[in-house]
């Protein structure tokens, strides 16, 4: 079966004025399958987001292949990219700077149904953002409120309502709860896993949480300077991570227990390098416990460990070599 989502060698680079080239992404390569979640993390910068704005077509590859429900993303036009929008949505980050704070929230969601459905009629529209309010945990009032009239926690289930209204396959979730209070979190979320399931949907949940992510995907992949240097299961890549960075991620997660010497995290050493200029080799050597020679000059592959998780894939020279991958 075709996977729901393609990604092939996606590489995004950016002209920035002063600073010449920017890599945001530097040949990505995922699949995720139909009803599965597939979360990806790293630190800021990393290239999450840019993935999620070629995924929804906000952003057009430099190069490579994407594919959504067999669709080209990047060649969609007019009617195919109609289309696209359909089956692929996106959740942003801030509730409050996604929503018009002059519309009222029913207007917001209607407005939706109305480029998308134009055949639907006015009382169909006003019965569909009823329903939608409804299964984001909101009353039929909410339509009537202005965003600034709402909790963060509101506003972000308003987003998700909005982002639901045609129906779509795909989710695409970036930090969807990052900028929320810490008490609304687990709300969001638990919406958010049920709705996955109750419709069948299709997610990328990116978040900088690697703690957050195990608790609602399938696989995980991390992330680094535009490159991905692990991707497997999230049992695989939470508990028993192989790659440096993925450790490294793992040990700054906080420990929710006063008794634990290191309960607050350990911080990743070092700077995240400048996308402009990047270090030649494996990105991540600079930072790394375990930088070898190679490391400096040749870029580690993305390959399969024998593991348990018969899809565990690492980006690592000396990974590969405990694995008996390569020989260097």
């Amino acid at each position: 079966m075709t996977p729901m989502i393609e990604v092939r060698d996606l590489v995004k680079h950016y002209q920035v004025p002063g600073r010449g080239t920017v890599r945001a992404l530097g040949g990505v390569s995922f699949t995720v399958e139909r009803g599965e979640t597939l979360g990806l993390v790293g630190e800021s910068g990393c290239g999450k987001s840019t993935v999620a704005q070629v995924l929804v077509r906000l952003e057009p590859p430099t190069s490579g292949e994407v594919r959504i429900a067999g669709q080209d993303v990047a060649a969609a036009r007019g009617a195919a990219l109609r289309r696209l929008r359909r089956t692929v949505q996106l959740v942003f980050q801030d509730p409050y700077a996604s929503l018009n704070p002059r519309m009222r929230v029913g207007a917001a969601i209607a407005e939706v149904l109305a480029v998308h459905d134009a055949a639907l009629g006015a009382a169909a529209r006003r019965d569909r953002v009823t329903e939608l309010l409804g299964m984001v945990g909101l009353t039929a009032g909410t339509a009537d409120r202005l965003p600034a009239q709402l909790s963060g926690g509101q506003r972000q289930r308003v987003g998700i309502a909005r982002a639901l209204a045609v129906r779509p396959e795909v989710l695409v979730l970036d930090e969807p709860v990052s900028a929320l209070d810490v008490s609304v979190r687990a709300e969001v979320m638990n919406l958010i896993a049920r709705l996955r399931d109750e419709l069948g949907l299709t997610c990328v949940f990116i978040s900088h949480d690697l703690g957050m992510v195990r608790h609602i995907a399938d696989r995980i992949a991390v992330m680094y300077l535009g490159e991905i240097v692990e991707l497997g299961s999230w049992r695989t890549v939470s508990d028993a991570p192989l790659h440096p960075y993925a450790k490294a991620l793992q040990d700054a997660v906080p420990v929710p227990d006063p008794t634990v010497a290191e309960s607050v995290g350990r911080p990743i050493a070092g700077e995240v390098p400048d996308a402009a200029n990047p270090p030649t080799g494996c990105t991540f050597h600079p930072r790394c416990p375990l930088v070898e020679d190679v490391c400096r000059t040749t870029v580690p592959p993305l390959l399969p460990v024998r593991t348990r998780d018969e899809q565990h894939l690492v980006a690592c020279h000396v990974v590969a070599r405990q694995h008996g991958l390569v020989s260097t």
